[in-house]
C-alpha cells in the first residue's frame, strides 16, 4: 500500500463492513470477491458466509479453486447448485444474457440472507465495472446486492495491488469469466459447447499459457492468447497436439486470432 489515499479506500472498506457485522459474500474465487472475503474476514464482523454457485457456466478449476481458497479464510463456505441453462432466457444468449445468470445466483442467496437473517448480500464489483456492459448489475441492484468495492471507489488495479500486500494468491489472477462468455450471442449455450470451451482451455493452459479465451463458434475454435505466446502455440509438436486433441472433443477448424488476447471481446458486436 503505498499511497494514502489507497490505505484510505481500504480503512474505508474495512469501516463499512464492519457495520454490516453479518454479511453474505458472492464469493468466486477471483481477484475481487476474494480480496472482499479476505477483508470482511478481518474486519471484525460476527458473521461472515461465502456462498459459492456451482452450475456448468463454471470451470470445474475454478470451481475447485474457490473451494480451496475459501478453505483458507476464518469463514464459513457453501456451495449451491444454480441452474441458469434451465432458463431459456438464458440459453438463447441475448446480449443481456448475464442478467439472467446473476438473477439465478442473487434470488438463491437472497433466499439465504431471509432464511437465516443475514442483513446484507455482498458481490465484488469494483469502481472499473461501473463503465463496462455489466447486466448483470440490474439484478443485484433488483435483489438488493451491495457493492461495497464500488462504494469504496477501489479500482482492479487497487484491489490487485492491496490484494499482493495482504499475501492473496489471486493478486495477479487474470480475469475468469464464466465459459458462456466465449459463446457468441444468439449461438445456443448449452452444456456440450460449454464442456467443449472448458477441456479446450484446460488443455491449452498445460503449455504454460496464462491469458486464454477458447471461443466457441460451433465448429470453429478461435483461440485467443497474448501475442508473445503465438510462437510457442504455433511451433511443432504443440500446434498439432492443440488442433488434433480440439478435433477430438468436436470442433472442426481451429483458428488462433492475430488480434490477440482481448478481454470481453464478445462485446465487440455491440
Amino acid at each position: 500500500m503505498n499511497s494514502k489515499s489507497l490505505l484510505d479506500k481500504f480503512n474505508k472498506l474495512k469501516d463499512s463492513l464492519k457495520t454490516m457485522d453479518r454479511v453474505i459474500i458472492a464469493f468466486s474465487g477471483g481477484v475481487d470477491s476474494t480480496f472482499l472475503l479476505k477483508t470482511a474476514s478481518i474486519s471484525g464482523l460476527s458473521e461472515v458466509l461465502a456462498v459459492t454457485g456451482q452450475s456448468e457456466s463454471i470451470a470445474e478449476e475454478e470451481f475447485s479453486f474457490s473451494k480451496e481458497l475459501a478453505g483458507s479464510f476464518n469463514v464459513r463456505h457453501r456451495i449451491i447448485r444454480t441452474n441458469e441453462l434451465g432458463n431459456n432466457d438464458y440459453s438463447k444468449n441475448p446480449p443481456n444474457r448475464c442478467y439472467y445468470c446473476k438473477k439465478e445466483l442473487f434470488s438463491k442467496l437472497k433466499k439465504i440472507a431471509e432464511n437465516e437473517n443475514f442483513p446484507f448480500i455482498l458481490d465484488g464489483t469494483n469502481a472499473d465495472d461501473a463503465a463496462d456492459w455489466r447486466p448483470g448489475r440490474l439484478a443485484a441492484q433488483e435483489e438488493g446486492v451491495e457493492s461495497p468495492l464500488l462504494d469504496s471507489a477501489l479500482t482492479k488495479n487497487e484491489i490487485r495491488e492491496l490484494s499482493k500486500a495482504l499475501g492473496l494468491p489471486t493478486w495477479n489472477k487474470p480475469a475468469t469469466p464464466c465459459l458462456a462468455s466465449r459463446i457468441p450471442y444468439g449461438q445456443e449455450i448449452t452444456t456440450k459447447e460449454l464442456e467443449k470451451v472448458s477441456r479446450a482451455e484446460a488443455f491449452i493452459r498445460k503449455f504454460g499459457v496464462m491469458e486464454l479465451r477458447v471461443r466457441n463458434h460451433s465448429d470453429v475454435a478461435r483461440i485467443e492468447i497474448h501475442p508473445d505466446d503465438f510462437e510457442k502455440l504455433t511451433a511443432a509438436p504443440f500446434r498439432n497436439e492443440i488442433a488434433a486433441y480440439l478435433r477430438s472433443i468436436g470442433f472442426k477448424y481451429i483458428t488462433l486470432d492475430l488480434q490477440g488476447f482481448r478481454s470481453g471481446s464478445g462485446n465487440e458486436v455491440l
